[in-house]
């Protein structure tokens, strides 16, 4: 495997008790027949198999071992260490996730056996009218508030509920107490970690009938009780030309997720020139149709369509992305990166 190739995923789908049938409705995924409410679908899960060749049958996790700095890049060894460092979801919320907190890197490498911590972003895909998520507190408390609050079943009247639309941007940094609500249609990308304090979950129950486990202790650790000083964050244009924009969606030490949307003109499509260098890029189509050319002349080529992630590693080099529609671009910066410079500046 010396020449390297773009690796197409098959996503990992996950049921859940507030998920729908809302990704397969909508021509995102193909999904079994039956009635299994599918929550989550992971793009880029280390299970997940890539389809194209050479790859195919391997699962990312496998590639990582085997193809190590020359997939993941260097930026990204320096943040995460050897692990895939991003991992994407589309997530269908049918009826509202649980009320919960994510630790940062220091707690979790300290209390969670080395793990990683989580900061997220969601970009709203779909909602329906009124669909609204959690997202901090009203004001600023305490944790001995926060903690009778649970106590005496009144956890919600402390928090900030915000009423979303498609378009907007969420920056969920870790240690923010969050709950995506019902009717909401998203993509997400976070660091790649398992581990989440669920605080309150509405006393429902699993498939067994039991109580959903809460984690109280730990998420009374590392929740931050200020108010937050940002929710909806916002996108700042990068470049416009014929046939093509690009958007920095949102930006952060961990991840950069750029917007790309292009445009046929004529007989024309539009298209991006790039070089991968210092980190893996996701690429995820949100219903753009393109060819992803790379290779000594740009002569090999794989096709992306919606609702389909490909991972470029960090090596691969040269490459031109055509076609149309959106594209979503994710990747690990470094320290002068300008689309997080100029994002920065923006939403300070």
């Amino acid at each position: 495997m010396d020449v390297l190739h773009p690796i197409r995923l098959e996503a990992s789908l996950h049921e859940t008790i507030w998920g729908g049938r809302r990704l397969e409705r909508e021509g995102w995924k193909q999904l079994s027949s039956g009635e299994v409410a599918l929550g989550e679908a992971w793009e880029t899960e280390i299970s997940s198999m890539a389809q194209n060749e050479p790859y195919a049958g391997e699962t990312l996790g496998r590639l990582v071992e085997e193809l190590g700095p020359a997939l993941l890049g260097e930026q990204a060894m320096a943040i995460f260490g050897r692990r895939f460092p991003l991992l994407a979801k589309f997530i269908d919320a049918n009826a509202k996730l649980s009320l919960q907190v994510h630790p940062d890197d220091s707690y979790a490498a300290m209390y969670e056996g080395g793990k990683l911590g989580k900061t997220e972003f969601w970009y709203i895909l779909a909602a329906e009218p009124g669909a609204s998520i959690v997202h901090g507190f009203k004001a600023a408390t305490s944790r001995t508030e926060v903690q009778r609050a649970i106590e005496e079943a009144r956890l919600e009247n402390l928090l900030h509920e915000e009423v979303v639309s498609a378009g907007d941007v969420i920056y969920v940094p870790a240690g923010t107490v969050h709950a995506i609500g019902a009717g909401l249609l998203l993509y997400e990308l976070q660091e790649y970690s398992d581990v989440t304090y669920r605080m309150y979950d509405y006393g429902r129950l699993t498939a067994a009938g039991t109580a959903r486990e809460l984690h109280i202790e730990p998420a009374l650790n590392v929740t931050h009780y200020d108010r937050s000083p940002r929710i909806k964050v916002q996108p700042v244009l990068l470049t416009r030309g014929p046939g093509y924009e690009e958007r920095c969606l949102v930006a952060c030490r961990y991840f950069v997720t750029r917007e790309l949307a292009f445009q046929q003109s004529g007989e024309k499509y539009g298209f991006l020139h790039g070089k991968t260098e210092k980190s893996c890029i996701i690429l995820t189509s949100l219903g753009a149709e393109v060819q992803v050319r790379y290779g000594a002349g740009l002569d090999s080529s794989e096709q992306l369509t919606r609702g389909q992630t490909m991972v470029l590693p960090a090596a691969l080099g040269n490459y031109r992305i055509e076609g149309t529609g959106v594209l979503l671009f994710s990747y690990v910066p470094t320290a002068g990166d300008e689309a997080w410079k100029l994002w920065e500046t923006s939403n300070r």
